[in-house]
Order: C-alpha cells, then structure tokens, then sequence
C-alpha cells in the first residue's frame, strides 16, 4: 500500500508540475500578439481563428492536466 501512495505523489507531483509548466508556456508564448488579426473577428467567432483555438486548447488542457495531478496527490494524501 505504502508503494502504492508513493506512486500516486510522484505522478500527481509529476502531472502537475508538468501542466503548470506548459500553462506557463501557454500564456507565454501562444497568446495572440498585438499584431493579429484577431481584433478583426467578431466575438462570437474567435474560437474559429486558429492561432486563438490552439491557445485556448493548450489553456484547457493544461489547467485539465494541473488539476487531475491535484486529485492525484489528494488521493494519495487519503490513503
């Protein structure tokens, strides 16, 4: 049991670190620059501009990936 929790704290820790790691990269580098064109699109059609697609795609993943690392260390903190 006790490898078990180990396990669970090193993936979680691992998951976690990782994720916030390319959230980070995410605001960083793939946000849409002043330059764009993505003031030209109206708001309701912004998800269909690629660059902004991706950025919001590595955004949900990344706060997805933070937060199922937390579950992971949480469990392992319960058992």
């Amino acid at each position: 049991m006790a490898a078990f929790v180990v396990m669970l704290y090193v993936a979680g820790g691992f998951l976690f670190l990782g994720s916030v790691a390319a959230h980070v990269y995410a605001r960083v580098r793939l946000r849409p620059r002043d330059g764009s064109d993505l003031d030209d699109y109206y708001h309701e059609f912004e998800d269909q501009h690629p660059g902004y697609a991706r950025y919001t795609m590595w955004l949900r993943l990344s706060t997805a990936g933070a937060a199922g690392g937390m579950l992971l260390m949480f469990l392992a903190l319960v058992f």
